[in-house]
């Protein structure tokens, strides 16, 4: 290895955003590690002495049996203390499949305050058959749920691992139409009372509730006031809070890290969603080539293995084998060190995990990519 690509290796930007960072968001397109990455991340806040969280929304169950954590639950579970001693990690690692579910009833529980309008809100038709679908909230529970736990004060750091890129961006704009929506001209028409007193607001109200009542059956609309009026008074808490996420996240406490892989469906994608961050003013931190080849670690020569002169034909045969590995992996590397030199040239920071031959199966694995994010 060169003394330049040893202080690439040496000297990753992630270190920094490691110590200095409250949140890291990864982003990136399906299959290239982007979860696995999320996880290297939190292990390696653990080993700079951190206590972190890794927050997820669809784990594979391998890596949840890697870090010895259940695949999901109502609360985050924190990785052995054994891993972490394995791993030379001072700090503490905490991760959570999120349940959007739990997340949902934990903010009403928190903003309604009143036991007995909690209950209520809980016990609504509307609010049951919202609540199982689950799919539709993930993107606002995600961003519920890392500023509730940013604010707890209970983490150093929170690492969040969204949906593929396109996905994500949902996740980005949640907070900013969660706002839009709980606007009280807009909400205020369902409700008892709103919308003026109007002749016209009148009658367009009885043409929603006629239209409601014929597609849902009787007592639907007004199973939709009743449950807007229990949360009317805490449409203003909710904007607020909307508002603080994206705060948060533009905040210099944050950074987005695009990961992807060579392959040039990943690499498009990434170019795709770091523009996107640019056009959002989200603060992009650079970003991770996953399953590279850029840094050869230690890699020697096969020219350079010397063969005694007598050496029978199978072995100079081996030999040839060999030699001929070794120049598809030089091949490989330079490409990879073009494509971090490529993506530096973007405007943005870029650092490489190492290709471990397969999907991560263990604890080791995971701390085998966190160390090459970190200078300790």
């Amino acid at each position: 290895m060169s003394l330049s690509e040893r202080r690439l290796e040496l000297s990753p930007f992630t270190d920094a955003l490691l110590r200095r960072s409250t949140v890291l968001v990864c982003c990136g397109a399906g299959g290239v590690g982007k979860t696995t990455t999320a996880a290297a991340l939190g292990l390696a806040g653990a080993m700079l002495g951190r206590r972190v969280l890794v927050l997820t929304i669809d784990p594979a169950r391998r890596l949840a049996e890697a870090m010895a954590i259940p695949e999901s639950g109502p609360a985050p579970s924190s990785v052995p203390a054994s891993h972490l001693s394995a791993a030379k990690a001072t700090g503490a690692l905490d991760a959570w499949m999120l349940d959007p579910k739990v997340v949902f009833e934990g903010m009403v529980r928190r903003l309604a305050g009143d036991p007995e309008k909690v209950q209520r809100i809980l016990a609504n038709r509307l609010y049951r058959a919202l609540s199982e679908l689950v799919a539709g909230m993930q993107e606002y529970t995600a961003a519920e749920a890392l500023y509730s736990f940013v604010e707890s004060g209970h983490y150093d750091l929170v690492v969040l691992d969204t949906p593929p890129s396109r996905n994500a961006l949902e996740f980005l704009e949640a907070p900013r139409k969660l706002s839009l929506f709980l606007d009280e001209k807009i909400v205020g028409v369902f409700l008892p009372g709103g919308g003026g007193g109007g002749l016209f607001a009148k009658r367009a109200k009885q043409l929603v509730a006629s239209v409601f009542e014929r597609a849902f059956g009787p007592g639907f609309f007004e199973d939709v006031q009743e449950f807007l009026t229990a949360f009317s008074g805490m449409f203003s808490s909710m904007r607020a809070h909307a508002e603080a996420v994206r705060t948060l996240l533009t905040s210099e406490a944050s950074s987005f890290l695009v990961v992807t892989s060579p392959e040039p469906t990943a690499l498009d994608e990434a170019r795709f969603l770091q523009e996107k961050l640019r056009e959002m003013h989200l603060p992009f931190g650079g970003y991770v080539l996953n399953r590279s080849w850029a840094y050869t670690r230690g890699f020697r020569e096969p020219e350079t293995l010397a063969l005694p002169e007598d050496a029978p034909p199978k072995l100079r045969s081996a030999h040839a084998k060999l030699v001929a590995l070794g120049r598809a992996e030089r091949r490989l590397a330079d490409r990879d060190r073009a494509l971090l030199s490529e993506l530096r040239a973007r405007g943005g920071n870029a650092t490489a995990t190492p290709h471990l031959g397969g999907a991560i199966e263990d604890f080791g694995g995971i701390a085998s990519l966190a160390e090459g994010l970190v200078v300790r």
